[in-house]
């Protein structure tokens, strides 16, 4: 399978993480070695949710050797989860080492509504960061109205925010799926908002292809 990044401003389009061998040689040329898989991957996409940061935050020279193995314009969004708040501060200055790279910063939240998290969450990051909050709670229903103007619900179509942070989450996907995200995708680019969107991580290289696709479907109006 072969993927080549189609350009569309404003449009960034990926998968859920990138260091998989099960993606080689479906994805990842069987010469490719592990080390190697994020400037490859870089050169065929724009952005990637970087999700080894919910878990553990990694040194500071990991960022910048993730800076570096990437060209200018490519896009981490960094996972956070919300217990993860007493760390605020190092994740704050750690994930700017990744510099014109930063992407929005994904806030998992698994817990009920709570107006106080949400203040604490805003309140931890400077408002020039973009925040995508990840709700796993259905009590949270309704909160995009309250957003400030530097974040968004993930999903989420509205909102005062100049981006979109959308997670396509159930595959499989065939082409006329995949078309209706990308006249979802071509309307909000429209309105002249930046859109971030990423494909679930399968064993199978399917993530990569599908991201592709979709690519290529925004990019050729169907």
């Amino acid at each position: 399978m072969t993927v080549t990044k189609a350009s569309v401003p404003r449009l960034y389009v990926g998968t859920s993480g990138w260091s998989y061998p099960s993606w080689r040689p479906g994805f990842y040329p069987a010469a490719v070695k592990p080390a190697d898989f994020l400037h490859y991957y870089s050169g065929r996409f724009s952005s990637v949710e970087l999700n080894t940061t919910g878990y553990r935050l990694p040194a500071e020279e990991q960022f910048r050797r993730w800076a570096g193995q990437t060209p200018s314009g490519f896009q981490f969004a960094v996972k956070l989860n919300a217990h993860q708040l007493r760390q605020a501060a190092t994740v704050d200055e750690r994930v700017r080492l990744l510099g014109d790279r930063l992407g929005p910063i994904r806030v998992v939240v698994g817990s009920a509504r709570d107006e106080g998290l949400l203040a604490l969450t805003l309140g931890s990051f400077d408002p020039d960061l973009r925040l995508a909050f990840d709700f796993r709670h259905d009590s949270w229903d309704g909160i995009e109205a309250d957003l400030p103007p530097n974040a968004v619900r993930v999903g989420d179509y509205e909102g005062p925010a100049g981006f979109r942070y959308l997670r396509l989450r159930e595959p499989p996907y065939d082409d006329q799926a995949l078309e209706e995200w990308a006249e979802r995708i071509r309307t909000l680019l429209a309105d002249g908002l930046e859109v971030y969107c990423y494909l679930k991580h399968e064993e199978e290289p399917s993530a990569p292809h599908y991201a592709g696709r979709l690519l290529e479907l925004v990019a050729t109006g169907g």
